[in-house]
């Protein structure tokens, strides 16, 4: 290539009726866009980081807290959830402080996080003979609503190419309510707990539960609107 051909690469027609005015462009750096996208494929591929081996342990926990609950170990349970809860705040903070962050932590580490909460949920209903159980309503609407958040999420996809939907304030907020109540249940089958404490968490769980699946369908329809409008201009 001369230098008249790499001089006509580097300058580009500005926008506007005069196309006779070029605007110079600077030329990227040799090497910069192949050593970004070698960073983004090493990060993309490099699955086997600290954050993500504490999430794998959060993960293989799952089971033995099953085995735990349905045995009446509720102390080991109580510990094994305690120590998941701890693992969650580890690995984020590792990958934020040593700079670990990698695209398989982005799913891995959710995944773990609502198998451990939905098997929570459903073992802890169970009725099992002198435990304190979580009322099958509660169970029922709490995992309708993650079925719905996730269907949705999954047709947005397919459909809207959206990937990126992040939780509101209500999801957040839901969330923790169903964290405490867990482990609210399994401090109860461990010592005593007044029921009307359990009744009002079960209640508050209740309603935010309600609340953040109304709210998240009408943020899904906010969505598909905007979808709309952009399609139409």
């Amino acid at each position: 290539m001369s230098r008249e051909d790499g001089a006509g690469a580097g300058t580009t027609a500005a926008p506007g009726p005069d196309r006779g005015v070029a605007v110079e462009r600077a030329a990227p750096r040799p090497g910069g866009v192949a050593k970004r996208a070698a960073r983004e494929v090493r990060a993309a591929l490099r699955p086997f980081t600290i954050p993500n081996g504490i999430t794998l342990l959060r993960l293989a926990v799952t089971p033995f807290f099953v085995l735990a609950v349905v045995a009446g170990d509720h102390l080991v349970a109580l510990g094994l959830f305690i120590a998941a809860g701890i693992s969650d705040v580890l690995d984020g903070l590792v990958a934020r402080l040593l700079g670990m962050r990698s695209r398989l932590g982005t799913y891995l580490d959710p995944i773990a996080d609502k198998l451990l909460l939905v098997t929570a949920y459903v073992v802890l209903t169970l009725p099992i003979p002198g435990s304190v159980t979580i009322p099958l309503w509660l169970t029922v609407l709490a995992l309708s609503r993650d079925f719905l958040i996730v269907l949705v999420a999954l047709l947005l996809y397919l459909g809207a190419d959206v990937v990126e939907f992040p939780p509101s304030l209500w999801g957040k907020a839901t969330t923790f309510i169903h964290v405490v109540t867990l482990a609210l249940v399994l401090i109860a089958n461990v010592t005593r707990v007044a029921e009307h404490v359990l009744l009002a968490c079960f209640y508050l769980a209740l309603t935010l539960t309600v609340i953040s699946g109304v709210d998240y369908i009408r943020r899904v329809a906010k969505t598909l609107e905007a979808i709309h409008d952009g399609q139409q201009r």
